[in-house]
């Protein structure tokens, strides 16, 4: 089936996906890995006691808020370059 068959398909409301082959669907930019990271007992306490506020786990808090602070500083970033 030709791409534009797909979008048609797709643009009427159709079920496509017994005509995706997910074994080979990436995320670009977004796998997975790895890191270990060393923090102070303090902060590990006050992450664990926001974690158990929020009922997530503590490594959803770091990402959640690395993401953030790496946002605000792309978005600088891109400011500084206009």
């Amino acid at each position: 089936m030709k791409a534009s068959e797909l979008d048609k398909r797709f643009d009427e409301g159709e079920d496509i996906s017994k005509h995706l082959d997910r074994s080979k669907a990436r995320r670009p930019e977004r796998e997975q890995k790895r890191v270990n990271v060393d923090f102070p007992l303090w902060m590990i306490n006050l992450l664990d006691k926001e974690s158990k506020r929020l009922g997530v786990p503590r490594q959803s808090i770091i990402k959640v808020w690395v993401a953030e602070r790496l946002e605000k500083v792309m978005v600088t970033t891109q400011a500084d370059r206009l």
